[in-house]
């Protein structure tokens, strides 16, 4: 592809008339120019529709706007991805209260282009997919922190199956990506899917090429309307994991579940027969405590730091995972 390819943004919006103009502002000063925006709103009740429609005014024709019905944050990007122009050759996600750094765009692009480049003639079409670290800050774009930091192990399909390191806000990826990803879109189970930018570095790990730019590209806003929130100390990394047990608690298995979903969807395709071990051993059924030693004993499956490995392995011996 070329790397004066159009990009299309892809935005999901609901009740956020009090960042999404900064947010716009960001992405139309970009110095890459050949970006065009999809937005779905998610049923807002505030005036996020009316400042929406006066930039369509002031940007006639970059600006393209799905209303829609309260249906939460993956359905509503699951749509948006359905969605999408696939003359594009560029996509990435976005949120409405963060603000584009101004390399982002060029920078995400010029990636791309450069990992299709190194397939070709042979692959032209390889899936693709980038994502960088975000600079925190609070609801005044105050700076805080770097998150969530170069990954200390390789990304990797082993690493996905049991963690997202992709920071949805920062992803950008290849059209042969949306194609992989949406080619199965009648026969997804939405349900079963963690986070969009999850299930994308899952599939990108298992069939393309993934990589982590250690260079934030947004200011990522952490304000009390976060649907998902980053971390950067113990105490709060601590305070985010068992908030997630205490939404979770009850109902186990999460990861296996979108694991299985990923067999029945794309397992039929994957042509490395180590990952089609670790899948299986993954979604095997673990019954007793024996079981799980054995499992633990066979698994490659990782998590970035000694703290998440620990509390992964922890978490299958007591029959949680």
């Amino acid at each position: 592809m070329s790397a004066q390819g159009l990009l299309q943004v892809l935005m999901s919006t609901y009740n956020g008339e009090k960042y999404i103009s900064e947010q716009l502002n960001s992405i139309f000063s970009q110095p890459y120019q050949s970006i065009q925006i999809l937005i779905r709103d998610d049923g807002s009740s505030d005036n996020t529709l009316v400042i929406i429609n006066q930039y369509q005014q002031d940007y006639p024709g970059r600006i393209h706007l799905i209303e829609g019905k309260n249906i939460g944050v993956v359905p509503s990007f699951w749509t948006l991805m359905q969605h999408a122009d696939l003359s594009a050759d560029y996509f990435c996600f976005c949120d409405q209260d963060d603000v584009w750094m101004p390399h982002k765009a060029q920078r995400a692009v010029q990636l791309l282009a450069e990992m299709e480049k190194e397939d070709e003639p042979f692959k032209s079409n390889i899936p693709a997919m980038i994502c960088t670290d975000t600079q925190l800050t609070d609801g005044e774009l105050n700076p805080t922190a770097i998150w969530p930091g170069m990954p200390h192990l390789k990304p990797s399909f082993y690493n996905a199956l049991i963690q997202n390191i992709a920071v949805g806000a920062t992803v950008t990826f290849n059209r042969a990506t949306l194609e992989l990803l949406m080619h199965k879109k009648k026969n997804v189970n939405i349900a079963d899917i963690q986070m969009h930018d999850w299930w994308a570095y899952l599939v990108v790990s298992c069939f393309g090429k993934f990589h982590f730019e250690h260079t934030p590209s947004i200011y990522y806003r952490q304000h009390g309307g976060n649907a998902v929130g980053g971390e950067w100390t113990i105490l709060q990394k601590l305070k985010k994991k068992w908030n997630s047990f205490l939404k979770h608690k009850g109902n186990k298995n999460l990861l296996v579940q979108q694991a299985k979903e990923f067999k029945r969807l794309y397992g039929s395709e994957i042509v490395d027969p180590e990952m089609c071990i670790q899948l299986d051993l993954f979604i095997e059924p673990r019954k007793n405590i024996i079981s799980r030693i054995g499992y633990l004993r066979k698994s490659k499956l990782y998590r970035q730091s000694l703290m998440e490995q620990l509390l992964f392995r922890f978490l299958i011996l007591v029959g949680y995972i």
